[in-house]
């Protein structure tokens, strides 16, 4: 065992088990030394791994969206100070804590995985080299040395000589293609995960240097693969090609069933759930109501694809609560306004009155009320006796030598007037 096995040695153990496990089980199968049993061994410890890394990948899945909400505040930041990197980053790392993302979070799968890549390959490189390592013993690694995948020996590189080929009892043509093959297979794989990513499930709406990154990426990684892949046995191709078609299908799912707000993946799916909901007239189970409920919640913060989703409900007479939940009918529904405010279901207006309605009705409106201000004969019965004397005297006629009452007043001075003395007959 080399120096570098040696330091990986407390991982190579535990995956050297783990393959003979699984080996004893399709060996029994297939046979102990026939390729089948010892590829199936492989695949099934990469899939037992990524079962493992499942909840990572979902912590990868929450700081990817994460990122991709703060980067226009990152844009925002990195023009501020574009010219003291210092105060940009000390900005930067404040932005991650108050939000509480972390741009490694992305990495986490590949990064937990990296241990168990390493490991599987000093596994291979060992059996190689004819050495024994781990749990793999002397028998077990001449069973190993004879299986072949496709005619190609596992533990056979691109790179290895005719010589080395026959020593591992295979043709080095035959290596040569089924290795190219694979790695050609492997690195399509990452490409088109990366493209399916970029196309499907990232927001448009957002133009950052973020998204540039991805798409530099997407070529690269496809790039590193098929370099390094040529150095890589046939196993670890195995392994990787695996791992990279897992990813592939654990992706679709994911941008199937729970998108990126904001992208095409997420126009897509509203669209079928719209159908879903329009046709039963209701959510199917809490993943849904939960998409629901985040777009009522927005408000007027919605995309374009979710103000689509909520005015097609309400053209179909429905209405999507706050719970996630959406319910039939106009007179008892509370429809959901553009801004995400409950409204109440619209009332019926008054029909409108023609220009003779409206004038008849203000003359009677005008005719109750002089009556109202009119006092009834009842009235005037209720008022003091004092005050009948002094009603009369006002009533009284005007003095002589005017014509009218109105000449009388008009002609009266203010004050008291000295009485008139009585002519002489």
């Amino acid at each position: 065992m080399d120096t570098i096995a040696s330091l990986f040695s407390f991982i190579t153990t535990p995956v050297s088990w783990v393959i003979v496990q699984f080996h004893t089980v399709y060996g029994a199968l297939f046979g102990d030394d026939t390729g089948w049993a010892w590829g199936l061994s492989i695949v099934s410890l990469v899939i037992l791994i990524r079962i493992c890394l499942i909840p990572l990948f979902v912590k990868q899945i929450k700081a990817t969206r994460a990122m991709q909400t703060l980067q226009p505040e990152m844009k925002k930041i990195q023009e501020r100070y574009k010219n003291d990197k210092q105060r940009q980053s000390e900005e930067m790392m404040k932005l991650y804590k108050e939000t509480g993302t972390n741009p490694l979070s992305s990495c986490l799968p590949i990064l937990a995985q990296s241990p168990f890549f390493f490991a599987l390959y000093h596994v291979l490189n060992s059996i190689a080299n004819n050495d024994t390592i781990g749990v793999i013993n002397e028998s077990l690694l001449e069973s190993a040395q004879k299986a072949h995948i496709f005619g190609a020996p596992l533990a056979a590189t691109f790179t290895d000589s005719a010589a080395e080929a026959a020593k591992l009892d295979a043709s080095i043509t035959t290596v040569r293609i089924v290795t190219a093959i694979m790695i050609v297979l492997m690195s399509l794989s990452q490409f088109y995960t990366q493209r399916q990513l970029m196309t499907k499930n990232v927001d448009t709406t957002v133009k950052t240097p973020f998204m540039q990154q991805q798409k530099m990426l997407m070529y690269i990684f496809p790039i590193m693969f098929a370099v390094f892949g040529i150095n890589f046995p046939v196993g670890v191709l195995v392994y990787w090609l695996t791992t990279n078609v897992w990813t592939m299908g654990q992706q679709m799912y994911v941008i199937h069933n729970n998108p990126t707000p904001g992208s095409k993946a997420q126009a897509a799916y509203l669209e079928r759930l719209l159908k879903h909901v329009t046709r039963h007239g209701k959510t199917r189970n809490r993943r849904e109501r939960a998409i629901v409920k985040a777009i009522v919640v927005k408000g007027r913060d919605r995309n374009e694809y979710e103000r689509k989703f909520i005015n097609g409900l309400n053209k179909e007479g429905l209405a999507a609560q706050t719970d996630g939940t959406v319910i039939k009918g106009e007179a008892s529904a509370v429809a959901t306004a553009e801004d995400g405010t409950p409204t109440p279901a619209k009332r019926q207006q008054p029909k409108r009155q023609t220009k003779a309605q409206r004038q008849a009705g203000a003359t009677k409106t005008a005719d109750d009320a002089e009556q109202q201000s009119t006092p009834t004969s009842l009235s005037k019965s209720d008022e003091p006796e004092d005050a009948k004397p002094a009603a009369a005297a006002k009533k009284a006629a005007p003095g002589p030598g005017t014509g009218g009452r109105s000449k009388a007043q008009s002609g009266q001075r203010k004050g008291q007037q000295r009485p008139k003395s009585p002519s002489k007959k």
